[in-house]
């Protein structure tokens, strides 16, 4: 069940220790059917068999996933990702042709914050696949990491993004659209990108880096890099 959160400036919140991202939401796939929304950033082909592609992780371990995602680097059939995976080319804010359909989990990493109305958007998922467990992954606004930048005069964003949420936030973004059992789980920073395009002196301050922001998040869970929402619609 979710924290007791009132919402004085001064009450206390308990999130728990940050969790991996990838791995807590790729296990809780383990063996189920799951939906995968919004699957396919610009980075998602680049990470291909390095065990940092969120879609792919969960494959590894579920019984099937149907990924849908609106980008045009998805041909007319698809991309096929594993043996029982696949994502198509779609609008992932009108999923009504999957209705009926039994999914065990829905997914949708890194996506809320790209969408103009996301309480609308998980509500209508409780309307089309009710009783079924979802998990929601999202930016911290107020992260570590962004403090950090912003101490540079820098702040990381993607263009398409349109919200930032705060724990406080998606607890009432949850509220909102009808949630009851909720929890919401801090994730822990990672410098996968940086990592993956750098060499030699780069790498190791990306990687040096991303142990000194995940002990602090340790400390501090609520300056954690993100948060997963794990709600039953």
């Amino acid at each position: 069940m979710h924290d007791n959160v009132t919402y004085e400036t001064l009450a206390k919140l308990h999130p728990l220790r940050p969790v991996d991202r990838i791995g807590f939401i790729a296990n809780a796939c383990a063996g189920l059917r799951v939906l995968d929304i919004g699957c396919l950033d610009e980075t998602a082909l680049e990470k291909r068999g390095t065990g940092n592609w969120l879609h792919e992780r969960i494959a590894a371990n579920a019984e099937s996933v149907l990924g849908i995602d609106n980008s045009i680097k998805i041909p007319e059939e698809g991309i096929t990702t594993g043996k029982n995976s696949k994502i198509i080319r779609g609008n992932a804010l009108e999923l009504d042709e999957l209705f009926g359909k039994c999914f065990d989990v829905i997914v949708a990493g890194e996506f809320i914050e790209h969408i103009d109305r996301p309480v609308a958007f998980i509500h209508r998922l409780k309307g089309l696949f009710p009783g079924t467990r979802i998990l929601l992954s999202t930016p911290n606004g107020v992260s570590f990491a962004n403090t950090l930048l912003g101490m540079i005069s820098r702040e990381a964003q993607h263009p398409d993004h349109l919200h930032v949420f705060t724990y406080k936030i998606l607890n009432t973004i949850c509220l909102r659209a009808g949630l009851v059992d909720f929890n919401i789980l801090p994730y822990s920073f990672y410098a996968t990108e940086m990592i993956l395009k750098s060499t030699g002196a780069k790498k190791n301050l990306a990687k040096t880096s991303e142990l000194f922001i995940r002990t602090i998040e340790k400390i501090f869970p609520l300056l954690s890099f993100g948060y997963i929402i794990d709600a039953k619609l």
